[in-house]
């Protein structure tokens, strides 16, 4: 309060100036306060393994934010997607190629396109697992799945069955900025009477295999046989045709001279045998 004092000739403060500084005090505590708000509004963090999209009065802009702390407009909102690999586990009913109906196990793994982030928040939104992924999968398992035979789906064939469903939901996903890593079929159960045919069939096939396995053994073993025997044969016509009647005789003469040259005593008998030998009996 302010006086003014005749006497004196001058204004005595009355105490006024007090409640001014108090005011100013708290003119600058609002103001920091505002401040502090303004600051905390920023800063953001993005999560690791996430990317940052933000907004600015539900607008995209456009920009993306790496995992970390940032400084950004205060009016801009910072949405975060994952970009880390992700799995769907899809099990359904599908039909073969004749029209059987199996239950298929499936496995989907990918991720978010971080360069594609905010075009996916903008045309399909932070739920976009459920708007488009799984509806694309069960699409490309049936149409996949169409096109082959439940014999081939449950044997040799489910690597390729799985290459035709990565590729399909590969083209459908990947210009909207979804990676398709791969597709794992877990589990192909099939009708019982079917799964029984099938496995009846397939070790009819493996006993055929063996079957066919023991007569080219058998046969091998024959060929081996008549191998031999013709060796032995031409063996015995080679050594009959070198035996002749002059090379016994030379034979027998040695072993006459071989006899008589020996120290026992012997008997020695002249007579006109066949070969014209003499016939020498030992003692």
């Amino acid at each position: 309060m302010t006086i003014f004092d005749p006497a004196r000739g001058r204004i005595i403060d009355g105490g006024g100036g007090g409640r001014s500084t108090f005011v100013r005090l708290i003119g600058v505590g609002i103001l920091a306060f505002l401040v502090l708000i303004v600051l905390l509004n920023s800063v953001t963090r993005v999560g690791t393994g996430h990317v940052g999209v933000l907004t600015l009065f539900g607008r995209v802009t456009g920009e993306t934010l790496p995992e970390g702390l940032h400084l950004i407009n205060p009016l801009k909102t910072n949405n975060e997607l994952s970009i880390q690999t992700q799995t769907i586990k899809e099990s359904a009913s599908v039909p073969s190629s004749e029209g059987l109906m199996m239950a298929l196990d499936t496995s989907l793994i990918y991720h978010l396109d971080p360069n594609q982030a905010a075009h996916v928040f903008q045309t399909i939104g932070a739920d976009y697992e459920d708007k488009v992924v799984e509806n694309n999968l069960r699409s490309a398992i049936r149409e996949a799945t169409a096109s082959h035979t439940a014999n081939a789906l449950y044997t040799g064939e489910r690597e390729a069955v799985a290459n035709e469903i990565q590729k399909k939901i590969t083209d459908e996903l990947g210009p909207r900025g979804i990676i398709v890593e791969s597709i794992l079929l877990r589990d192909v159960q099939l009708p019982a009477t079917l799964k029984a045919s099938i496995e009846a069939k397939q070790q009819a096939e493996q006993e055929a295999l063996a079957m066919n396995f023991r007569l080219q053994k058998e046969t091998q073993e024959a060929q081996r046989k008549r191998i031999e025997a013709a060796g032995v044969r031409d063996f015995q016509q080679i050594v009959a045709q070198g035996i002749t009647p002059s090379l016994l005789e030379w034979k027998g003469i040695e072993a006459t001279e071989n006899l008589a040259k020996s120290a026992n005593s012997k008997v020695v008998v002249i007579g006109n045998n066949k070969n014209g030998l003499p016939l020498i009996l030992g003692q």
